[in-house]
């Protein structure tokens, strides 16, 4: 049989499942794509046992539908190399033999039976929620910065989505920080959490369209959860854990509050983490009045530094210790010009926050403090 597709538009759909195929593997059929031709329609699937994908492509087919694992190194490449054409794709049924025809060649490779492709499960059944796609971008984007990636800590692998009537939270943590964003609108009439592998979120992510304003069907059961939109399905396996709770290390009354520019901060930040030690990224924040000292020094190499910065300060006098590095990403990820730091006292976690919050959403960010050192 055979069937034509453009060049272009099969390149951007394997590159957009490719992420799935690993690079070694025991069972060697699932380094290739499979092809899965019938009725003008072409559905490209790719797993690693993890995570799997697929993709559907609107084609010319004529003759039978058959399935073909197609070798993924050499079709990306001659995509890659080739412009902007239709190309006829001829697969011998028997053989599994394809032959790639072009305006200017032909190009032969050899494909494998498709029938030993490891399948792909189907959501069918299974409890859903619906998602817009922007929404579930955002989501990821702001939080899962903050997932661990110390496997001896599985739970924390991954983003922890709670589904609820009250709408969904979405949290990650490494224990060093934590970051939890809520999204009232979107709920369940049945709550339920599971946690997604940082591993499978970061495919769907580089897999979707940002200007894609549909919407994403999120299902799931105890062992899968299957993200699918009108051309994409990307299945993964939940990490079957116990998330901590996560509620318990959020401070509730924090009566010292900082709001101070984004923009100075981080600048500071990058500047002091600079003289900092090298092991602990350990910086000093001295809280009075309305300035803020942030200062840093590496004992072993007799570097020291410090700043002060202008900011809007209501609470005791306080020293407290971050990480310097925790720090400045949880900042980068504040959208708005200031933020917000609330704090209790030198040995609980301080809160992070945009000193505005967006219409319909909730975000809030936590650094733990380190020790300071007497100086």
């Amino acid at each position: 049989m055979n069937f034509i597709v453009n060049s272009t538009a099969l390149a951007r759909q394997l590159g957009r499942v490719a992420g799935a195929i690993p690079s070694k593997s025991m069972l060697p059929i699932i380094e290739n794509f499979l092809f899965d031709i019938k009725e003008n329609q072409l559905v490209i699937s790719t797993t690693n046992l993890e995570n799997s994908m697929q993709v559907k492509l609107t084609i010319e087919s004529r003759g039978n539908g058959v399935m073909v694992a197609v070798p993924a190194k050499i079709v990306q490449d001659i995509l890659k190399a080739l412009p902007d054409q239709p190309l006829t794709f001829s697969i011998d049924e028997e053989n599994f033999g394809i032959e790639i025809s072009s305006d200017t060649g032909k190009y032969k490779i050899s494909g494998e039976n498709g029938e030993n492709f490891p399948p792909i499960p189907s959501p069918d059944g299974l409890n859903n929620i619906q998602i817009p796609t922007p929404v579930l971008m955002r989501a990821i984007s702001r939080v899962l910065f903050a997932a661990s990636n110390d496997e001896d800590r599985a739970a924390l692998n991954g983003m922890l989505f709670n589904l609820g009537e009250d709408g969904a939270t979405f949290v990650a943590t490494d224990a060093h920080r934590l970051v939890r964003y809520m999204r009232p609108d979107l709920t369940v009439s049945e709550a339920t959490k599971f946690i997604v592998p940082q591993k499978a979120l970061l495919l769907i992510k580089n897999s979707l369209d940002s200007n894609d304003n549909k919407d994403m069907k999120i299902f799931y059961n105890e062992n899968n959860a299957f993200f699918v939109t009108d051309t994409l399905t990307m299945v993964c396996r939940l990490i079957d854990q116990k998330y901590p709770n996560y509620e318990n290390v959020i401070p509730k009354e924090n009566p010292n509050i900082l709001f101070i520019s984004k923009q100075d901060l981080l600048g500071s930040l990058k500047r002091m983490n600079i003289f900092a030690n090298k092991i602990s990224h350990q910086v000093r924040f001295s809280l009075k009045n309305n300035e803020v000292e942030i200062s840093a020094e590496d004992l072993d190499y007799a570097n020291e530094a410090k700043e002060t910065l202008r900011c809007s300060y209501d609470g005791e006098l306080m020293d407290i210790g971050f990480n310097a590095t925790f720090l400045m990403e949880i900042v980068s990820n504040v959208e708005t010009p200031n933020l917000k730091m609330e704090m209790s006292v030198p040995n609980r976690a301080g809160i992070v926050l945009p000193e505005e919050q967006e219409s319909g959403e909730s975000m809030l960010m936590l650094i733990m403090p380190i020790m300071l050192n007497n100086y």
